[in-house]
């Protein structure tokens, strides 16, 4: 079921879309993040927000 109210979806976006990706181990960190939360490297990669075809 798809969400209707414009400014939930926002918040639903934000949560989903916006975040850090570990290149290690592949864990989701926030996107103020500089080491892994669950590895401690350093080498991380913004989400994909694009869909992919």
């Amino acid at each position: 079921m798809p969400i209707q109210d414009p400014e939930k979806q926002q918040i639903a976006q934000k949560h989903l879309l916006y975040l850090k990706i570990c290149r290690k181990c592949g864990a989701r960190n926030p996107i103020s993040s500089d080491k892994c939360r669950r590895c401690r490297s350093k080498e991380l990669r913004p989400k994909r927000r694009e869909l992919k075809r």
